[in-house]
């Protein structure tokens, strides 16, 4: 029993000496920095989207004589928002 504990440890002892070094590290973070920017730019072309369909949306409305358009207003805008302050969140929380 006491030599199947110690080669147990053994082996628990080979796996906390396989973890990555330095380089691996720094080869993760410019791989998450390189699609990080490229979630940022996702991020900005979905909300120009949202404020172009947004206003075209609006406008139809609009002219069609609907009399609240302010709640379609609001909605369209912070959806837009939303997306430019996520991509920001998340730039700030990875730190890139």
């Amino acid at each position: 029993m006491r030599s199947f504990m110690t080669f147990c440890c053994c082996l628990l002892a080979l796996g906390a000496m396989a973890q990555p070094g330095l380089d691996e590290m720094q080869q993760a973070q410019q791989s998450l920095s390189s699609s990080f920017l490229s979630v940022m730019d996702f991020a900005l072309v979905l909300a120009a989207i949202f404020g172009i369909v947004g206003a075209v949306r609006i406008y139809h409305n609009w002219q069609m004589g609907h009399p609240r358009i302010d709640q379609q207003v609001a909605a369209w805008f912070f959806a837009a928002l939303f997306m430019v302050l996520a991509g920001a969140f998340l730039q700030a929380v990875f730190g890139i």
